[in-house]
């Protein structure tokens, strides 16, 4: 099934995409998140064509060859919302089912939330409702005290988003400095060894270092998440554009925070929610924290399945993920299964 590249360019931004399958299947659109590009969704986009679905998958706002902003307020959610909104209306369908992962879950949670009539139904990998959509602060209270006491720990694993924001230009530094090492770092299969253990991320301050510590350890790539041919691919485009866009959707919580606060319904999401939840990811810590808790009162057609992986869930286990949102969308949302010809 072979995958096209496609632009959409507007007045106000320009968005490049992936396509596979028929241009008049039902609609489903991919959401990536940080650092990654619309290749991300590589496993999904042949396999949803493949069943007569038309699969797309956006490079995001500061990524790839879509539209690069140089201030931090450019990649507010809102924002970003409204770029996805300009996709759908450039392909020429009312709603779109919508798959998110990392800062892409937060896009899609936010499309569900202000635009339910562009939604047949949303899924979302690794990070829940009714969390980082609404801003730092609020995500804070979720917190597992237990494993990051506040005296030590004030922002729990997410410290790193605390680093970024006093420290940003630190931050970014090494990243840029070394986009090949830093992308092999983090394409890693999760650890089953980690459960129960502190992430790394909840040091980054003290350590003056996003991964860790303030230089970036050149280990093996691990060829279970990418492929050198798909880290080339990362690599040129995140040398191309640098960390700054991608990383700036990190400094716009209080702006997310005041957005989250216009949403319809009350934020309640009627439409059928599919969440899948990675077991081996300890930022984004679902097993026994309680940091999906507040998407079980909030989503009401809501089915959940974990994954034993790490956080790059769609590369590391292409075949688990397909089958489950497959499954979702044959017994949730049977409306939008393709129609036999």
């Amino acid at each position: 099934m072979s995958i096209t590249e496609h632009t959409v360019k507007t007045p106000r931004h320009t968005t490049s995409y992936l396509a596979a399958g028929p241009e008049d299947g039902p609609l489903v659109i991919f959401v990536h998140g940080w650092p990654e590009l619309s290749i991300s969704w590589r496993h999904q986009l042949p396999a949803l064509a493949a069943l007569g679905f038309r699969a797309i998958a956006p490079d995001m706002r500061g990524y790839g060859r879509s539209s690069v902003y140089p201030r931090h307020g450019d990649y507010a959610q809102e924002q970003i919302v409204r770029d996805m909104i300009e996709v759908i209306d450039a392909v020429g369908r009312d709603k779109a089912v919508w798959v998110g992962h990392d800062w892409g879950s937060p896009v899609v949670w936010n499309l569900a939330s202000h635009h339910p009539d562009r939604c047949h139904a949303v899924a979302n990998l690794c990070v829940p409702y009714y969390t980082i959509e609404r801003g730092l602060e609020h995500t804070l209270t979720l917190v597992d005290r237990a494993l990051y006491p506040a005296d030590e720990f004030p922002a729990g694993q997410w410290d790193y988003m605390r680093y970024y924001e006093e420290s940003f230009a630190e931050a970014i530094a090494p990243m840029d400095a070394n986009v090949h090492a830093v992308m092999k770092l983090l394409f890693r299969k999760g650890n089953p060894e980690g459960e129960g253990q502190r992430a790394f991320t909840a040091t980054a301050r003290r350590n003056h270092g996003m991964l860790g510590g303030s230089t970036i350890p050149d280990l093996p790539r691990d060829n279970d998440v990418v492929t050198e041919e798909d880290l080339s691919i990362y690599v040129a485009a995140l040398e191309r554009n640098g960390f700054s866009g991608p990383s700036s959707w990190y400094m716009n919580h209080r702006a997310n925070a005041e957005y989250a606060t216009t949403a319809r319904n009350g934020g309640y999401l009627d439409m059928p929610v599919l969440f899948l939840a990675a077991r081996y990811d300890y930022v984004c810590e679902c097993t026994h924290s309680r940091l999906a808790e507040p998407m079980r009162t909030y989503c009401r057609q809501l089915t959940e399945e974990t994954i034993r992986s790490g956080h790059w869930m769609a590369q590391e286990k292409p075949l688990e993920v397909n089958a489950a949102l497959v499954k979702w969308l044959a017994t949730s949302v049977p409306g939008v299964w393709p129609r036999a010809t």
